[in-house]
């Protein structure tokens, strides 16, 4: 039988997976599907069509993939919760608790780590796997294949870097990363060389799937604006994974002798390997907030009833802050000794970065007035984001001016503002889309009552923990240490500390409800719709775009009875550009 795959160039259909199996074929149902991408192979099919795990293992579905995603991202959230819990016990009491120093830095520093590159960003490309291809009408993401070992390096990267331990800081600031000559620091930096292996391919499938693959009738005036936002995050990951795996590479030289880039003692530059990482790392919360943003963006607007309030300033403002997210890395450094002349610029982008997270702010309440609101887990989780991500740009944009960085740089004032930012915005962003989309992930509808009290114990725990570690800041506790007993107002420390521990006791007792709730879903959870959330208005059931499901459509699109900008008159709709 000659095969059309023949004809394709082999290294692209070994990147697409779009090849025919080296296995014997025998006489089966007709209209079998064969493993090259859409093919109908008359009367045969493959004796070795993979089942159960093994399906999990090679599987290049991008369904699928996104699941196995969110998976290995839960487990390794449920794994870091677990050394946060460690250190808030044993910063519960002043003195040594449970732990000595060393372990308080393993801790601190694999807990960062995993939240940060295991959980935060992985996530999020499950969410994009899950729903990029359906939202813009494509059957998979451009390469499969590459899709599938872009998710494999991660759990691979995460294995490296938890046997190694190190005990560096999650920044793995120089000298100390340079001088510690403890083997599992090279397994922290081979881990996050994997994981930007990782990101990196995964960006150029995304960028490749969103601009070559859309539907026709797709165009950039009619993009769901959650694919907006992975588009314009998967080209920040593009521009600043690079100079990161550069500075790794430079510090893995250092450690060895090799070179001196970053060693003070031989002429080399300890700073230089905070410019390197933070030009990396503060995209990087961004990379981590934006999808979540496109999350809020897609949950809001179907949750209220109504079309989402300024589409194309939503947009814009997504593009506007993967563009100033390269003007602010140098606010980290205020204290380094730069001069003012170099700290101003990145000062003003600090403040004006504000405005487009402002605007989105704005059109997301603007969204809700007046609409038909169904308080249901995704549109609590929704407020919650929107809530706490507000409070999260209040006392960034309080600290960016230089005077006030001064004397809260390095305190708990900067912990709390980066966990209202990327838990209060990323991780609540995350069990938004999950409520939301785990009627079409599963097939089943999850119990309402027991997501309630997982929203419920999240938001007191995680305001109990941070909110109070604002007032630690402004006490001048530092981060990154284990026993405070040195310090002055001892008694008032102890009380602030043993409140944010129970805290965050309370914060992880309510991921228990979230896991009951996902076991309860597969036991007994009732058969649902792929779209649960209520009736469609009778002018979105017939969209106009060709392989697009309904629940899939961009709701502003759907507004204008289900005719998206860009289609023409006669009802056919245009090819994307």
């Amino acid at each position: 039988m000659k095969r059309d795959a023949e004809r394709i160039d082999p290294w692209e259909r070994f990147l697409s997976g779009r090849e025919v199996r080296e296995t014997r074929l025998v006489p089966g149902p007709r209209s079998e599907v064969s493993s090259m991408a859409g093919e109908v192979v008359a009367g045969y099919h493959s004796r070795h069509a993979p089942v159960g795990i093994f399906r999990w293992l090679t599987t290049t579905n991008h369904h699928e993939i996104g699941i196995l995603y969110l998976a290995n991202s839960f487990l390794f959230f449920l794994i870091g919760g677990v050394l946060a819990l460690l250190m808030r016990t044993e910063l519960a009491y002043p003195g040594r608790t449970i732990v000595d120093a060393s372990t308080y830095m393993e801790l601190f520093t694999m807990h960062g780590t995993t939240m940060i590159f295991l959980v935060a960003i992985p996530i999020l490309a499950g969410f994009g796997n899950l729903m990029v291809p359906p939202l813009i009408g494509a059957k998979d993401m451009a390469f499969p294949r590459i899709n599938a070992l872009s998710f494999w390096l991660i759990p691979t990267a995460g294995v490296i870097m938890w046997l190694g331990a190190a005990n560096i800081g999650w920044t793995g600031y120089t000298p100390l990363s340079v001088y510690d000559k403890s083997f599992g620091v090279d397994m922290w930096i081979v881990g996050l060389q994997l994981l930007g292996i990782s990101s990196t391919a995964g960006a150029i499938n995304f960028l490749v799937t969103i601009f070559r693959h859309r539907a026709p009738g797709i165009t950039f005036n009619n993009l769901s604006l959650f694919v907006w936002s992975i588009m314009v995050t998967q080209g920040l990951v593009l521009l600043a994974t690079p100079v990161l795996a550069g500075g790794l590479f430079i510090l893995l030289l250092d450690r060895h002798g090799m070179t001196a880039f970053l060693s003070p003692l031989v002429g080399g530059d300890p700073i230089m390997w905070q410019h390197l990482f933070w030009f990396y790392s503060h995209p990087a919360v961004y990379i981590m907030i934006l999808p979540a943003m496109g999350i809020i963006s897609e949950v809001i607007p179907r949750m209220s009833h109504k079309p989402i309030f300024g589409y194309k300033a939503i947009a814009l403002s997504t593009v506007a802050i993967g563009f100033l997210s390269f003007g602010v890395w140098v606010h980290h450094m205020f204290t380094t000794g730069l001069s003012i002349s170099a700290r101003l610029p990145f000062m003003i982008i600090t403040l004006a970065i504000a405005v487009p997270s402002g605007i989105k702010i704005f059109n997301w309440i603007a969204t809700m007035w007046g609409g038909a609101i169904e308080l249901k887990a995704p549109m609590l989780f929704a407020i919650g984001f929107v809530t706490m991500f507000v409070i999260g740009g209040i006392n960034g944009v309080f600290q960016a001016p230089i005077p006030l960085d001064y004397p809260l740089q390095d305190t708990y004032w900067v912990v709390a503002h980066l966990h209202y930012v990327l838990f209060g915005g990323t991780i609540l962003g995350v069990f938004a889309g999950f409520y939301f989309w785990f009627p079409r992930m599963s097939k089943r509808m999850y119990s309402e009552r027991l997501a309630r009290w997982h929203f419920g114990f999240t938001m007191i725990g995680f305001n109990a923990v941070f909110f109070t570690m604002h007032f630690l800041g402004l006490e001048g506790m530092p981060r990154r240490i284990y026993d405070y007993s040195q310090f002055y107002d001892l008694q008032f420390l102890w009380t602030l500390n043993w409140l944010a521990t129970l805290g965050a006791f309370v914060l992880g007792f309510g991921q228990v409800f979230f896991l009951a709730n996902i076991v309860w879903t597969f036991v007994k959870g009732p058969v649902s719709d792929p779209d649960p959330w209520g009736e469609i208005p009778a002018q979105m059931h017939e969209p106009r775009v060709p392989g697009v499901p309904v629940y899939a459509m961009p709701i502003h699109a759907m507004a204008n009875g289900g005719s998206p900008e860009g289609s023409s008159e006669s009802g056919e709709s245009p090819r994307a550009p």
